[in-house]
């Protein structure tokens, strides 16, 4: 509103004022007339600055920017430096925060996502210009996952999962339409024509031109500056001049200056109207900008929780080597010791045979957990590398792991109540939904418009003048028309010859059909979303109840694992016991060695469980983050404060 005021002001106080500005313009010739019209009328163009985008270089700053392309950055597949620090003899150590540290500053569905929030930021830019929003960005990626993995499940997102969420509201599919009234080009626009002109006219009647021959030759100027507001009222200043010079003795000036300038308003009174109908998209980008950070947020939890989930799977795989290694040696004494005592004739050479299957049996169960130790360690390097198992740095290395799983005495749970009405206020998909109804009701307000007639108010005023030399058919009474090009614009500035015109369009459409289809269509869409929204509060609960069941099934799985290990083992020593003294048989302690192998295997595939049913548990509650120490300004940026240093003691590094 103030641009067209304060042109509209200078406008008229040019055209009221009469002598201090006649004799400025007196001192201005017409060509730097018009370039001076054309600075005044351009406002300063701003520039968007984009974090990852530079701007342009070079040109004449804000006057040639707009019209240069922005400088786009490459793609960025340089891991960070921490793998480096976490390398020692060919081995990488990580630690459970070095394993989150690097996924936020290395993994490739992060990275992707990095992208959304400035994509979207472009989209607003769009919506700024009057543009129609664009679809951009990707859905959450859901993760890697382990090579071996039992027990609770849930999918990426702690259970709840639709089609809406992970993006925001746009005006269409694939290809990009507006319903409602069209948004105007809200840019401004300049327009400036030059045009220099030879005409040699035969003429029929020589009493009228004097000559038979008429020629003219002519030059012709244009300046305008036009510009749609928000609000729907369209503007546009025009500044005219044109030079005629004829060869004919019967003009009274000759040559002569015309020109004008030219101011016309239009206001749509009923369709378009209103900011809020000709700014719905901005509104709407705007919220798809804190979609778009919410989907990052999104994807950082996913990202997270599957990489801990590989982690801890990793962490069980190596207990469970560990395992089998003590299962294959128990069998190998057992071989080696049955052997001996069939040399010395105290035992059946039958019991070197079944101690001798039973060794076989432990290679294969510890080739089996060697090979899934190394497919998991695959899965992790390719998630925590930009570049995956290509990457030199990790091509060659074996991942050991620092942290080992820790089962505290007791879960700390608060009532089932309390835990939903926290996740309903943490989880994103909530917030999502609701900012996607708001866009969406904010599109309803131009839909519901474009139920309206059309009715245009419009204005034009023009102040005209013309000056000249005295032609050979001077008449005395065009005296005032004598002047240079300076009386040309006293004339205009003074309004000596003014014109106005006013009025009104009015277009009824009959029926209105298209546009009452449009309104309900898109008011049933909301109630869709509504009871979308409903739908996810209600998995919400049921993923937070589930959680809470898993955990405690976890716990008591792991509790009753533990158990069964210990009297495994007790088991076994004494059947090692009765076996010396003669009073067991080798197949007891060959089943007793199965058995125990069994019930280790069982524990620490109870622990594995137990660490999914927690993470799982924090993203149904939305915590992922609050729990791990992520920060998200890190994540964005891919730089963690974090910092990694070996421990001065590292663990044992024998791969199997």
């Amino acid at each position: 509103m103030l641009v067209v005021f304060n042109f509209a002001n200078l406008f008229f106080r040019l055209a009221l004022s009469k002598g201090s500005l006649l004799n400025l313009m007196r001192r201005i010739q017409a060509p730097l007339a018009l370039v001076c019209t054309s600075l005044l009328l351009c406002g300063p163009l701003i520039a968007q600055n984009a974090i990852q985008i530079e701007a342009p270089k070079g040109g004449f700053g804000w006057l040639t920017r707009p019209y240069q392309r922005p400088e786009i950055p490459p793609i960025n597949l340089t891991n960070s430096t921490r793998l480096e620090l976490l390398l020692h003899a060919g081995n990488l150590y990580l630690s459970a925060q070095d394993v989150i540290a690097l996924a936020l500053e290395n993994n490739l569905d992060i990275e992707i996502q990095r992208y959304g929030p400035i994509l979207n930021r472009e989209v607003l830019k769009r919506a700024q210009g009057g543009g129609i929003l664009r679809n951009v960005g990707v859905g959450v990626a859901q993760g890697p996952s382990s090579v071996s993995l039992t027990g609770v499940n849930v999918n990426a997102s702690g259970g709840a999962s639709t089609g809406v969420v992970g993006a925001g509201v746009s005006s269409s599919g694939g290809i990009i339409t507006q319903l409602g009234p069209s948004i105007p080009n809200l840019d401004p626009s300049f327009n400036f024509v030059a045009n220099f002109a030879h005409s040699t006219s035969p003429q029929s009647n020589t009493f009228l031109s004097g000559t038979t021959a008429l020629i003219d030759n002519t030059r012709t100027y244009q300046a305008q500056f036009a510009q749609t507001l928000p609000w729907g009222m369209f503007y546009q200043l025009t500044y005219y001049s044109t030079h005629n010079s004829f060869n004919s003795p019967n003009f009274s000036i000759n040559p002569f200056d015309q020109g004008d300038a030219d101011l016309v308003v239009s206001e749509p009174l009923l369709l378009g109207f209103g900011r809020a109908v000709n700014g719905r998209n901005i509104l709407v980008a705007k919220n798809n900008e804190k979609v778009a950070d919410l989907q990052f947020k999104q994807q950082v939890i996913t990202t997270v929780s599957a990489i801990l989930n590989l982690y801890w799977d990793l962490v069980a795989f190596y207990q469970d080597v560990t395992a089998k290694k003590h299962e294959l040696a128990t069998a190998q004494q057992l071989y080696e010791d049955n052997k001996k005592q069939v040399q010395i004739g105290t035992l059946a050479p039958i019991e070197v045979t079944r101690a001798e299957a039973q060794l076989y049996t432990s290679q294969q169960d510890l080739l089996v957990s060697q090979t899934n130790l190394l497919q998991q360690e695959t899965v992790l390097k390719n998630a925590l590398s930009k570049n995956g198992v290509a990457s030199p740095t990790l091509a060659d290395v074996h991942v050991i792991p620092l942290d080992t799983i820790q089962v505290p005495p007791k879960d700390e749970l608060k009532p089932l109540d309390t835990l939903v009405k926290d996740a309903l206020n943490q989880r994103v998909e909530i917030q999502q939904y609701q900012l996607n109804i708001d866009s969406n009701k904010k599109n309803l307000v131009g839909i519901r418009n474009g139920l309206k007639p059309s009715l245009n108010a419009f204005f034009e005023l023009t102040n005209n003048g013309l000056a000249g030399a005295a032609g050979g058919a001077f008449d005395p009474a065009a005296g005032a028309l004598v002047g240079s090009y300076n009386t040309l614009l006293g004339q205009i500035f003074k309004r000596d010859f003014p014109s106005y015109s006013a009025g009104f369009s009015l277009n009824i459409p009959l029926r209105n059909r298209a546009a009452q289809a449009d309104y309900v269509t898109s008011e049933l869409e909301l109630r869709q979303t509504e009871l979308q929204l409903q739908k996810n509060v209600n998995q919400i609960r049921v993923d937070v109840q589930n959680a809470v069941i898993g955990l405690q099934q976890a716990r008591v799985r792991y509790d009753s694992a533990v158990k069964a290990r210990i009297l495994q083992q007790q088991t076994l020593d004494a059947d090692r016991k009765k076996y010396t003294l003669g009073a067991s048989t080798v197949f007891q302690v060959v089943q007793d060695q199965q058995a125990l192998a069994a019930a280790e295997s069982s524990e620490t595939q109870a622990l594995a469980n137990y660490s999914h049913a927690r993470i799982a548990f924090d993203q149904a509650m939305g915590t992922t983050l609050e729990v791990n120490r992520v920060s998200l300004q890190e994540a964005l940026s891919g730089r963690v404060a974090h910092e990694s240093v070996l421990p001065t003691t590292l663990p044992n590094p024998e791969q199997p």
